[in-house]
């Protein structure tokens, strides 16, 4: 489902004509399958969220190549990136982002309403979601009315609205108390088991890391699968 190859990032710092490249990523190339939670750990500033990045098309690689679902994204522009991000991904993040001046099911409701969904489909694809998320009587909140577990679900159900079969989930349960990372971890596990959702984690907790089928290391811009986790 997606496969890197000899993927490899530069930053480049200075003024023009005198730039220093700095590598991030090196050479790294990976398969994931369709139905597995695949984690990449390393300490901060190991390039993790360079590599998220990449898979979903918002910097470019220095080199090499990126398929997803057996297509060619490496050299997408920006239109053809964010037609695909909207039929292939869903997104979690450690800060919700969640819009403030919309409800619970306004949230959730985003991205069909962007997709052109009709508004009676919508209505009964997001109750069913709130209800599968536990949150269906917390519709109509603010997220300033709700837990930080409890927007990390709506996170969750805005994520899966649009039925991806890639979720890209950028330090998850980072805000989160450890009971409340719980309840979300095992959420992520039923709905991999129940949906053959592919989530692709990026984090530095090794209790995340653990509801993983396969674990990668990155360190110094080189990836393994299997590493040694290094606390960070």
């Amino acid at each position: 489902m997606i496969q890197v190859q000899s993927l490899t990032h530069s930053f480049s710092v200075g003024k023009k004509g005198q730039e220093k490249h700095i590598p991030v990523l090196k050479n790294i190339s990976l398969s994931i399958e369709q139905g597995e939670i695949v984690s990449v750990v390393g300490r901060s500033g190991s390039g993790k969220s360079t590599l998220l990045h990449l898979l979903s098309g918002y910097i470019k690689p220095t080199s090499g190549n990126i398929f997803i679902n057996n297509q060619n994204v490496t050299n997408f522009n920006e239109k053809q990136w964010a037609e695909f991000r909207l039929q292939h991904f869903g997104f979690i993040f450690q800060s919700f982002q969640l819009i403030p001046s919309l409800t619970t099911f306004e949230n959730v409701e985003l991205p069909l309403i962007l997709k052109g969904i009709q508004t009676d489909i919508r209505k009964k694809q997001v109750s069913k979601l709130l209800e599968r998320v536990g949150l269906e009587a917390h519709a109509t909140h603010y997220p300033n009315e709700l837990s930080g577990g409890q927007q990390q679900r709506v996170s969750i159900a805005r994520a899966l609205v649009l039925e991806p079969k890639i979720i890209l989930a950028d330090e998850p349960t980072g805000s989160l108390d450890v009971e409340t990372e719980n309840e979300v971890l095992e959420l992520m596990k039923n709905l991999n088991k129940e949906n053959g959702i592919l989530f692709f984690i990026i984090t530095h907790d090794k209790e995340v890391a653990s509801i993983s089928h396969r674990q990668f290391v990155l360190e110094q811009g080189v990836i393994k699968e299997g590493g040694v986790f290094v606390d960070v």
